[in-house]
C-alpha cells in the first residue's frame, strides 16, 4: 500500500518511519522542504495510486481546514482523508461534508503514544464508514502495536466519534497526571520521606496505580531528581478544555477533569490575581495579616504558609477562627 502523509513535525515524522518499517509506502509532505519528500500538494496527489489515501497530521483549527480545501480541489472521487491530528470532533462532521460533495471519502482517527510512538506502536481510535475503515486497516495496523488489534484500536463511531473518543482521552489524562503530580508533591514535602523517586519507583510493579505514566514519571526524577531544569507552568492542549465543555454541555459531573485543568490555569499564574483577592478579604473581614507584594519569603516557605504563620489566626464576631 502506498499512501500520501501530511505533515511531519515530531508526530507525523515518526509516523512515516513506523509506517515504512512495516512495509506501508510512505510519501510525506511538509511545508519544510528539508524533511519534505515533494514540494506541493500537487505533486504528492500526482505520485499516489487511486484511490488515494492521504493522512493528517497538521494542526487542528484553520491549518486543517486549509489542507482540506486545498485537497478538494485536486483530489479524485473515492480518495480518502484521514484526519490523524487533534481536530474537534465537530471539525471532522464539517470537513466530511465538504469533501463529500466532490465525492472524496473522509474519516477521523485520534492518536495516542506520543514521541514513544515510533517504537511502541501508537492507540488508534477512528470514526467514519466501514468500508472507509477497512480500505485503510493496513495503515491503521502498521501504526499500532503488535497484538490483538482491539487492545489499541476502536472503530469507534460515525465521522467524529475518533475524535471525541481521543478528546475524552485526554481528559482522563489531564486527571491522571495531576493525580500523580499531587502525590509527588505531597511526598516531596514530607521530612520523613527520604526517597521520593524511590517511593514511585516501587509503585510500578504490583500496585493498583502502576502505570505508563508512572514510569515516564519515574524516568524524568532519574534524569533531574529535583525537576530543578523544569518551570512549573503547564500548557493545555485544547482537548481538556473541550472535555470539560462538553461535561456541561450534556450536564455530567466532572469534577476531577475540571480541577485538573483549572490547576492548569493556575500554574500560569506567578502572582494570582484571585488568591491576592482572597488574601484581601481575609484580611477585610478578620484582620488577617497580608504579606506585602515585594516581601521575601523565609527559605521553604510557600506563599500560603507564610500568610496562615504570619500572625496567630483572627477570631470573628462569634469566636470562631474563620
Amino acid at each position: 500500500m502506498h499512501i500520501g502523509l501530511i505533515g511531519l513535525g515530531k508526530m507525523g515524522f515518526n509516523m512515516r518511519e513506523r509506517l515504512r518499517r512495516n512495509g506501508i509506502d510512505v510519501t510525506g509532505f511538509d511545508r519544510n522542504p528539508v524533511v519534505s519528500d515533494v514540494m506541493s500538494l500537487t505533486e504528492l496527489v500526482a505520485e499516489l495510486p487511486s484511490p488515494r489515501i492521504l493522512w493528517l497530521m497538521v494542526p487542528a483549527g484553520e491549518v486543517t481546514d486549509a489542507v482540506v480545501h486545498e485537497l478538494s480541489e485536486v483530489l479524485s472521487p473515492g480518495d480518502l482523508v484521514i484526519d490523524g491530528g487533534n481536530s474537534r470532533y465537530d471539525a471532522d462532521i464539517r470537513n466530511a461534508e465538504k469533501l463529500a460533495l466532490t465525492g472524496v471519502r473522509f474519516m477521523d482517527c485520534g492518536v495516542s503514544g506520543g514521541v514513544w510512538g515510533r517504537e511502541n506502536g501508537y492507540g488508534l481510535m477512528a470514526g467514519g464508514a466501514s468500508e472507509d475503515i477497512a480500505l485503510a486497516m493496513p495503515v491503521l495496523d502498521a501504526l499500532r502495536p503488535a497484538g490483538e488489534r482491539a487492545r489499541s484500536f476502536v472503530h469507534a463511531g460515525a465521522v467524529g466519534a475518533g475524535h471525541y473518543a481521543k478528546m475524552i482521552h485526554n481528559g482522563i489524562e489531564y486527571g491522571l497526571m495531576q493525580a500523580y503530580a499531587e502525590g509527588y508533591e505531597l511526598l516531596s514535602g514530607k521530612d520523613i520521606i527520604t526517597d521520593v523517586p524511590g517511593v514511585m519507583r516501587a509503585w510500578q510493579d504490583g500496585t493498583v496505580i502502576r502505570s505508563w505514566l508512572l514510569d515516564l514519571m519515574v524516568k524524568a526524577l532519574d534524569q533531574d531528581p529535583e525537576l530543578s531544569r523544569v518551570a512549573g507552568y503547564v500548557e493545555d492542549s485544547g482537548e481538556g478544555r473541550w472535555t470539560v465543555e462538553e461535561a456541561v454541555a450534556n450536564g455530567i459531573p466532572a469534577p476531577v477533569i475540571t480541577a485538573a485543568l483549572y490547576a492548569r490555569f493556575m500554574s500560569r499564574q506567578e502572582d494570582s490575581p484571585a488568591m491576592k483577592m482572597v488574601a484581601a478579604l481575609r484580611n477585610q473581614f478578620g484582620g488577617h495579616s497580608v504579606r506585602a507584594a515585594d516581601e521575601g519569603l523565609p527559605p521553604g516557605t510557600t506563599p500560603a504558609a507564610a500568610q496562615e504563620t504570619a500572625v496567630p489566626p483572627a477570631v470573628d464576631e462569634t469566636g470562631s477562627p474563620e
